[in-house]
């Protein structure tokens, strides 16, 4: 790839990598595709995203650390209840059509953009939630099923874990951010870039731009969500996840 190419897929990883680290996921909703229509076939595409994906992890967790967002209960909670369905996912898709699950995944991204909407009140403040024993096994299970989302396809599985976190532990959504971002972003990502790196092929030529845009991207966006009200996050929420579950539904 010419040096052109190389700068596209860095302003793509800046600009998709922006828009996650704000709305709490969504990077593939504009990362995988252009990588795909720049030449690269699903399984290699989506190998190659899952890789660079970690770095808005890094970037985002660089900028919330200064500000005492993340909970270290919460975040191992996400990373350890979902990186089992997080390899179990990256191993079923290699092999398996995934249009049926796209067509599933986005009648339920749309529904989560729909229920955000006609809730007002939703993750506006923080709320203790369902912090006991049942309720961390009852949100580790979903979180579980999520993860298995998150290995098999590229999108919305950062939404999801969003919403969960305002939804049964109470969270507003700037801090449900912090945590999807930091969690899915580096442990979830991670893992299913280690799955996917030991039995599909990554294009690693193209891996220092998209790393270097999303660090930065996340970094930024992690940057605008603490600046911004629960309101916009939750706003910009609704309309990330709308697009997933159009981009998922249209094909």
């Amino acid at each position: 790839m010419d040096y052109i190419g190389q700068l596209i897929l860095f302003v793509v990883a800046v600009v998709a990598n922006w828009f996650s680290a704000l709305a709490g996921g969504g990077a593939g909703l504009i990362q995988l595709p252009i990588i795909i229509f720049m030449g690269l076939p699903f399984p290699l595409a989506l190998a190659t995203h899952k890789v660079a994906s970690v770095a808005l992890g890094l970037g985002a967790t660089m900028r919330h650390l200064r500000e005492g967002h993340l909970s270290p209960f919460l975040l191992a909670l996400i990373t350890f209840a979902g990186a089992p369905g997080v390899i179990a996912g990256a191993i079923f898709i290699i092999d398996v059509p995934a249009r049926q699950a796209e067509i599933a995944l986005g009648l339920l991204t749309l529904m989560l953009s729909l229920y955000s909407w006609f809730k007002p009140d939703l993750g506006q403040v923080t709320e203790q939630k369902h912090r006991n024993l049942s309720g961390y096994l009852t949100g580790g299970a979903v979180l579980m099923l999520i993860g298995f989302a998150n290995g098999s396809l590229s999108a919305g599985s950062g939404l999801f874990v969003t919403l969960w976190l305002v939804y049964w532990f109470g969270l507003e959504y700037k801090l449900a951010v912090a945590q999807t971002l930091v969690a899915v972003g580096l442990a979830w990502n991670g893992t299913g870039a280690v799955t996917m790196g030991a039995i599909a092929d990554i294009q690693w030529s193209w891996i220092p731009a998209l790393v270097l845009g999303s660090v930065i991207g996340g970094y930024l966006g992690a940057h605008t969500s603490i600046r911004s009200g629960n309101m916009l996050i939750k706003r910009l929420y609704e309309l990330i996840t709308l697009l997933v579950a159009v981009k998922l539904l249209w094909g």
